[in-house]
């Protein structure tokens, strides 16, 4: 597999067909739109202008307002989908149906109104709610709540606290006013509700005596009638806000009904903002406009054929090297390399005139996250989690790639648990011995993790030696390809002489004196070398540094690799663990609980843990060998939908 080469595309066009040429643009999904600065330069702004954003802003609004309604639907429907509900299938025809588009519109608003009504008798509601609950303590007062008194008497609404001795408070009123009666009209633990008869001339000193009680006068603006008649009239107005609700709240369950129209409503919107927005990155003169961007080499043929049904003129060119860093990536993959482009896209996408690890990594991912995992149970849940989920509801992008990922590396964690005799750690020999205290019985195994450490350490050390020479023969293919083979040459080869004779002066063969002639040479070419481009004392300091760096980078990067050994071994310890846990209970049911429980903790432990472990030695030993970075993703005008699978059919009545 490679990085897919581009064509640089440009298009000048009559801008009656821009609309339709964008569409089809996009249902080909093949081109990246961008600005034509070339054009634009050499046309002179005085000609050519960019689009304002008007419509995009327009249609995001119509998003948002889609994505509003379907959450608000979320909390009415009646039937919800599974967690890995399958996304409806849907044809282009579909996606694109102008009438089916605007009732959805209309839908999406007749939520929203629903929604925005019943927040407002929710409101109401508690007003009104707060309004009868101010008429209770007074319910037993007959007379009307506008009444403010007579002729010569006024009437005196208001509260004491309850604590107050209404005795006492009787006869400090009666010391400054004769002309004066007061009553309890109710009571609760804050206040007591009084009512005071008092003659207008006394009015001034038996309020000032009734407020060192801390007496707090209440009033009823704008209320007519007793406070039971205002009580009986609010209970209407709850039980009318309480009936437009539940209509309102029928209305939306209903509504609900039509949320898989909202939601290819939203995806319809969705295309045309992407649509609006490529349009923008356009340049138009009064009666043409000017499209740039790019195409991979391999749709070129199916672009041409779309083109040749509009009245445009085009130009396809090869990006110049300086153009490299502009140059959107796209990796061709086949079904085994293409789940890695998670692992690689975490890390950067390489430049354009790069590698692709895809390939090269895919082997080494996959069999060091077996050997990290290295158990045959683990390996089946992970096999069959990732058909179930990919089955039933078909993941794409991230989440495919993710459960494709899961797939290859249950295989490899299966077939390394076969290797090691790991089902659940030793949970089937734990099994049996609860039916006969004497079995022996154990799944054959070529090697275990605890018997056999020092060889799986070994091993793990040859598989490090190895990826990390893979990478090093990747980056003398890379130099020998630009015409740098001296860099190749005492960057790595120099350092494969030098391990070639070490490794013969271990076996003494090719000798002089003791010494190895490919190891004298080897050290020669490094000394040389190093020395390359430096004067004096820094051909000294050169050679210093390429020694120090060679000899700790190598090494320490090949040590790294023991981490396969110790992420089996600590997952074959923590699987016996728990498994001895169950069976110290005695009791057949409760093993397989605490078995079970504890098995699927360090599954999920470890899913993330040899995860993580297996990309740092894929980011740091093996990339750091030969990778070059920075690359720009490819991100075609094309269809994308969240809610929908979209069958592809004849596109040309869109």
């Amino acid at each position: 597999m490679a990085i897919l080469k581009m064509k640089k595309l440009r298009i000048c066009g009559v801008s009656e067909e821009q609309t339709q040429l964008i569409r089809q643009l996009q249902l080909l999904g093949s081109v990246e739109i961008g600005a034509p600065c070339a054009l634009t330069d050499t046309q002179g702004v005085q000609v050519f202008c960019a689009g304002d954003g008007k419509s995009a802003d327009a249609l995001l609004r119509t998003s948002a307002r889609l994505t509003s309604a379907l959450e608000t639907l979320k909390h009415y429907e009646t039937k919800k989908g599974g967690l890995f509900a399958a996304r409806p299938e849907k044809t282009i025809g579909e996606l694109f149906s102008d009438e089916a588009y605007a009732a959805a519109l209309d839908t999406a608003q007749a939520v929203l109104d629903a929604q925005d009504a019943r927040s407002r008798l929710a409101a109401e509601k508690s007003r009104l709610t707060a309004v009868r609950e101010s008429f209770v303590p007074w319910q037993q007062l007959p007379l009307p709540l506008e009444t403010l008194g007579t002729q010569h008497t006024r009437i005196l609404l208001g509260t004491v606290p309850a604590q107050t001795d209404l005795e006492a408070l009787r006869a400090r009123v009666f010391e400054a006013a004769d002309e004066v009666q007061l009553e309890q009209i109710s009571a609760d633990q804050q206040s007591l509700y009084l009512l005071v008869f008092v003659h207008k001339c006394a009015a001034e000193a038996v309020g000032a005596a009734l407020r060192e009680a801390g007496f707090a006068l209440t009033t009823f603006d704008g209320v007519q009638g007793t406070a039971a008649e205002n009580i009986r009239r609010t209970d209407e107005a709850i039980a009318a806000c309480e009936q437009q609700d539940a209509e309102k709240l029928a209305e939306l369950t209903a509504l609900a009904a039509q949320k898989s129209a909202l939601q290819l409503a939203f995806d319809r919107c969705t295309q045309e903002i992407a649509k609006a927005q490529a349009a923008d990155r356009l340049v138009h003169s009064e009666k043409t406009f000017c499209l740039g961007g790019w195409v991979p080499c391999e749709d070129v043929g199916k672009l041409e054929a779309l083109l040749s049904g509009f009245c445009c003129a085009w130009e396809l060119t090869d990006p110049a090297p300086e153009e490299y860093p502009d140059v959107p990536v796209k990796l061709k993959n086949n079904k085994l390399t293409w789940p890695l482009n998670m692992v690689t896209e975490m890390y950067s996408l390489p430049a354009y005139d790069g590698v692709d690890p895809n390939p090269l990594m895919a082997p080494f991912f996959i069999l060091f996250y077996g050997i990290m995992m290295a158990d045959m149970g683990y390996g089946l849940l992970m096999i069959l989690a990732s058909i179930i989920i990919t089955k039933k509801s078909r993941p794409k992008g991230t989440s495919g790639q993710m459960f494709g990922l899961m797939f290859s590396c249950g295989i490899s964690t299966f077939l390394m648990g076969a290797l090691t005799g790991g089902f659940f750690g030793d949970f089937l020999p734990q099994l049996f011995k609860f039916f006969d205290p004497e079995s022996t019985f154990a799944l054959p195994a070529l090697f275990s993790p605890l018997d056999d450490t020092m060889a799986i350490m070994v091993g793990s050390l040859i598989l490090g030696a190895l990826q990390v020479f893979t990478g090093m023969t990747v980056s003398v293919v890379e130099k020998c390809k630009k015409g740098c083979f001296m860099d190749a040459l005492f960057d790595e080869i120099t350092w494969w002489i030098i391990l070639a004779g070490t490794g013969l002066a271990v076996l003494g063969i090719g000798s002089v004196s003791g010494v190895p002639v490919v190891l004298i040479a080897g050290v020669l070419m490094l000394v040389y070398g190093a020395g390359r481009g430096k004067k004096g004392f820094g051909k000294v300091t050169g050679f210093v540094a390429a020694v120090y760096n060679g000899v700790t980078g190598f090494f320490s990067d090949i040590l790294s690799y023991v981490r396969l050994m110790a992420l089996m071994l600590s997952g074959a310890v923590l699987a016996q663990v728990f498994n001895m846990l169950g069976a110290t209970t005695g009791n057949v049911v409760t093993f397989i609980i605490i078995a079970f429980v504890g098995n699927m903790l360090n599954l999920a432990l470890n899913l993330l843990g040899c995860y993580v472990h297996d990309m740092r030695l894929q980011f740091l030993e093996f990339f750091g060998r030969f990778y070059k970075d920075g690359g720009k993703a490819y991100r075609p005008l094309r269809v994308r939908a969240k809610h929908v699978e979209i069958i592809k059919e004849d596109t040309k009545s869109c």
